[in-house]
């Protein structure tokens, strides 16, 4: 078998569902021959869509990539109860009368904005540590503390009757399935999703695997460096004044090789990044 190689590249694969962000990206290190891969934004087994990957040392950029906000696709499967609020532990299932399509949508549109609500104990949320599901699994107490999030855009897509699919577009940490679980109570009734996907988050949308330039996907100002290009190449002590903007805050400094982040902070310049390379190929 051919050596793993030591590549450098970002891109947004497809998730399926039925399997684990981790598991996916085994196979996707297989598929490229690579060793050293990661993802942002896990995934669970019943979510499928949009999953940023990284191979080498572009594993180091999550952090400043702009990924919100998200957009998310969802069925919501009206009279099912279950308490991960999808079909994996359905409990019960009652068939509720018709409801109009003018009522859906009415109270899709009552969400946006801010709206505060409790995470389903089955998710990824962490208490002491421990991802709440993980407790949940074992049977142990869950509590978790309310949240705020912010619904920028929600639609309905398709209703038939007892599915009811909508678009939703929401600030990074949302839980869609209690947006649903909210959505079927407002209804009057229980509800959990028969179906989840991600389409996009921040500017990453699926577009088959095709490697991307993630300057352009970094949620950071470009800054221009005024002294010798060499002095970041070589990882020197940099002065504010070398630079043409002199603002607090973390910059984008890009030179003909390679690329560094920076940041300004007390009168004084530190790398965040340095010496980061080029992609060997971006489309």
């Amino acid at each position: 078998m051919p050596r793993a190689k030591a590549i450098r590249r970002l891109f947004v694969a497809k998730k399926p569902a039925g399997i684990g962000s981790n598991q996916f990206l085994s196979q996707l290190k297989r598929k490229y021959r690579v060793k050293k891969a990661g993802f942002s934004g896990t995934l669970d087994p019943f979510a499928q869509g949009v999953l940023i990957i990284a191979f080498g040392q572009y594993t180091r950029l999550f952090r400043f990539l702009a990924k919100t906000p998200k957009t998310y696709r969802a069925t919501l499967w009206l009279g099912a109860e279950s308490e991960t609020l999808d079909t994996e532990k359905i409990s019960a299932v009652t068939i509720p009368p018709v409801v109009s399509t003018e009522t859906i949508e009415q109270i899709l549109q009552s969400l946006k904005g801010e709206i505060t609500y409790t995470p389903p104990k089955y998710s990824a949320r962490k208490i002491d540590g421990k991802r709440a599901y993980k407790l949940a699994r074992e049977e142990k107490e869950v509590n978790l503390h309310p949240i705020t999030s912010t619904v920028y855009d929600i639609r309905l897509l398709h209703y038939r009757h007892p599915f009811v699919t909508f678009e939703a577009t929401v600030s990074e940490g949302s839980y869609i399935r209690s947006i649903g679980a909210i959505i079927a109570e407002k209804l009057g009734y229980a509800g959990s999703l028969s179906m989840l996907e991600r389409l996009r988050e921040g500017k990453f949308v699926y577009e088959g695997e095709k490697p991307l330039d993630p300057t352009f996907y970094l949620d950071l100002e470009t800054n221009r460096y005024l002294g010798d290009p060499n002095d970041i190449k070589l990882g020197k002590k940099l002065r504010i004044e070398q630079f043409e903007k002199q603002k607090e805050a973390r910059y984008l400094v890009k030179l003909d090789t390679i690329f560094s982040i920076i940041e300004i902070r007390d009168g004084l310049v530190y790398y965040l990044l340095n010496g980061v390379e080029y992609a060997d190929t971006v489309a």
